[in-house]
């Protein structure tokens, strides 16, 4: 029996160091490290282990529950970013914004556009949008720029594209400056490069030597991509820093919580779901694998008030992300 707990104290503490590596992602890019990066897809399987072991000592009537408990209290905020409640929040809407993945449509350019239509929304964010013609009464597009698109109610004041000018850096983004009730905010659109992964690559099987070279061939796809988010993110970076307004920023980042992409991109901004989120904020669903890929991050002077992950709707790989806010002061 001490030969089994020893082992699990092993395990125990290599799985703390692991979690501790995903922590370092908000300051080691992964041109330096990489697998820093790599250890965030596995957040949620490492942190229910954790909590598992920890428990086990729990019962067992070991002090090292507590040392373990203690050093957990490090994860509350990188799993709320996973799983979330936040209390009821009061105020009017000031924004209702939209963001959706519609994977180039689907086909399904009717369903989709249906669909954002009845949400009502002051401004809806597209990630690899093939350009579809939505008719919306009353709505303006800006010029599509490298599958994205911003849709408004209100008068857009400028727009471009987030664009590197060099082409081994794929566009990861949409700028628009958009005035809504006599307010400028900028609303910027994140696509970050896709890691381009189909079931069959990523499922594994009896075949040990199969699976083994799955895993490879996924390693070796993962950190070349992580390594050009790093490129688009100071990209993203500047548009949000050179803002003279208020800044909405959302989209889907091909990127978990907890990963490099997520602490840069978050810097200085608010997590809407953070705020607002009432459970899982899963919003990928076409692996059976919790996977939050899609945000909504806002200025530290916009408040969220709600956040939904429209699971009802089955038109593309993602779910929508809702989110209302509001302003404070003037």
């Amino acid at each position: 029996m001490k030969i089994f707990r020893l082992i699990l104290f092993i395990l125990h503490l290599g799985i703390l160091f692991l979690l501790l590596g995903t922590l370092l992602n908000a300051y080691v890019p992964p041109k330096i490290f990489p697998w820093f990066n790599l250890l965030s897809l596995g957040f949620p399987v490492l942190m229910i282990s954790y909590i598992i072991l920890t428990v086990f000592w729990v019962f067992s009537w070991k002090k090292r529950a507590f040392v373990f408990m203690f050093m957990g209290l490090a994860f509350i905020n990188p799993v709320k970013r996973w799983v979330n409640y936040s209390s009821p929040k009061n105020g009017d809407s000031e924004i209702k914004v939209v963001s959706f993945n519609t994977r180039a449509n689907s086909g399904r350019v009717e369903e989709i556009g249906a669909y954002l239509k009845s949400q009502n929304a002051d401004v809806i964010f597209l990630q690899e949008d093939s350009g579809a013609s939505y008719e919306f009464e009353g709505y303006q597009k800006t010029n599509p720029a490298g599958g994205f698109a911003i849709l408004t109610r209100y008068k857009i004041i400028s727009q471009k594209a987030i664009d590197p000018q060099d082409e081994n850096i794929r566009v990861p983004g949409l700028q628009a400056d958009i005035e809504i009730n006599g307010r400028v905010y900028r609303f910027i659109d994140v696509y970050l490069h896709p890691f381009r992964f189909d079931k069959d690559m990523v499922r594994l099987n009896g075949n040990t030597d199969a699976n083994e070279q799955k895993v490879k061939d996924v390693v070796k796809r993962l950190i070349p991509t992580f390594k050009k988010h790093q490129e688009q993110i100071n990209f993203i970076r500047q548009s949000v820093e050179n803002s003279p307004y208020p800044v909405i920023l959302a989209g889907d980042f091909n990127s978990v919580p907890n990963s490099y992409e997520y602490y840069h991109l978050s810097d200085g901004l608010e997590d809407a779901f953070l705020a607002a989120g009432k459970g899982s904020a899963t919003s990928f669903h076409d692996y059976k694998f919790p996977i939050r890929i899609d945000y909504v991050f806002s200025s530290k002077s916009l408040k969220a008030i709600s956040y939904e992950v429209d699971r009802s709707i089955h038109i593309s790989d993602h779910y929508p992300v809702i989110v209302k806010l509001f302003r404070e002061g003037k």
